[in-house]
């Protein structure tokens, strides 16, 4: 299991952090990886000034709309379908 955690914090949330999980879930469903990726919200990240905090296992990322999709490919659909 892929567990993805979006921070949902005032710094995030200005960033776009709703807009990101929108994209997460569609991108999970889009790629059926519903039984392998868990996506969550949290608060503070720690990782504030480099776009919206996203915690991929226990790995910390910035991510923007624009970088969304390498990120997405990389670090969440690659590791899912890896677990077979």
């Amino acid at each position: 299991m892929v567990n993805v955690n979006v921070c949902v914090g005032s710094s995030c949330h200005i960033r776009g952090s709703y807009k990101i999980i929108e994209l997460i879930n569609n991108a999970v469903k889009e790629n059926e990886l519903t039984e392998k990726v868990k996506v969550s919200a949290a608060f503070c990240l720690g990782h504030c000034m480099n776009g919206v905090s996203v915690k991929v296992n226990e790995q910390v990322f910035g991510v923007n709309e624009d970088s969304f999709n390498e990120f997405f490919e990389e670090n969440i659909k690659k590791p899912a379908l890896a677990e077979g």
